[in-house]
């Protein structure tokens, strides 16, 4: 029986680090040049694609792993990464500054720009860097593919889907401006108010899957990832703060009776409805 390489994998730790961070500090210029730090949302899928791309290099350049499941966590982790990067900067591209900075860097003592790499961009560079645990363990599992990548495979591909579904029907119903100050409550969003954050739990469970393929230890190691990203989905940044905000929205309560609130499920048809058969 293969023994998880332990050595190799605490010397690829520090090279997915170093992967995630040097994205932030890129951004960060970018930022200031711009003058809006919305910017770093794109570079959260940056930063996953940048610690799979140097892991897979390090893990193999040292011998360890499997070739097949580098490979494959490679490429599920920068399709999902490029294609989430390329929807943020395509959604903000000529808007201003995203309220959630504003109000962040309204409260900053001293510089704003200062505060904002330190609160802002390092936290989500460490963040990277947490959550890609499993495409890290992954890449230095030792033993071949098995049936639970493949399954892992699936789990993501449904989330990509629920993601890239979701965004793209929402983008569509923004575009109409018989839509402007209506919710959006078809297609996927009327069985999920949140089809892209129940996506992104797909995705890192999913990878987490993979990651269990490549044994108990690389298991152990790295479910701490897919926790962490189903308690900010869920009960941090994610759901719970958006629907904060969207309290106060003309059919917002009508919406969130009759729609899942995270895990798809059939709308549930009100109770006018049910009165008229």
């Amino acid at each position: 029986m293969s023994v998880f390489p332990w050595g190799a994998f605490a010397v690829g730790l520090g090279w997915a680090a170093g992967a995630a961070f040097a994205v932030m500090p890129a951004t960060f210029a970018v930022a200031v040049r711009k003058g809006v730090h919305r910017v770093v949302d794109a570079a959260w899928g940056l930063g996953f694609a940048a610690v799979a791309l140097v892991t897979g290099v390090v893990a193999a350049a040292a011998g360890e792993g499997d070739a097949g499941r580098q490979t494959l966590v490679e490429v599920l982790t920068v399709v999902w990464g490029l294609r989430l990067a390329a929807h943020i900067a395509r959604r903000g591209r000529g808007q201003g500054e995203d309220p959630r900075y504003d109000a962040m860097l309204a409260k900053a003592p001293g510089n704003r720009n200062l505060y904002a790499l330190r609160m802002v961009y390092l936290l989500q560079g460490a963040l990277v860097w947490l959550v890609s645990l499993p495409v890290q363990a992954a890449a230095y599992g030792p033993g071949p593919l098995s049936v639970l990548a493949w399954a892992g495979v699936v789990v993501w591909a449904v989330g990509l889907a629920f993601e890239a579904v979701g965004d793209a029907q929402l983008a569509r119903f923004k575009a109409d401006p018989a839509n402007r100050g209506r919710l959006m409550d078809r297609g996927l969003w009327s069985w999920t108010r949140h089809p892209n954050y129940f996506g992104d739990f797909c995705v890192w469970w999913g990878l987490f899957l993979v990651a269990c393929d490549a044994g108990l230890a690389a298991a152990a190691v790295s479910v701490v990832s897919p926790l962490v990203m189903t308690y900010l989905l869920i009960g941090g940044s994610g759901k719970r703060l958006l629907e904060r905000r969207m309290a106060d929205r003309p059919g917002w309560a009508a919406y969130a009776a009759r729609t899942s609130g995270f895990f798809p499920l059939p709308p549930r048809r009100s109770r006018q409805d049910s009165a008229g058969g």
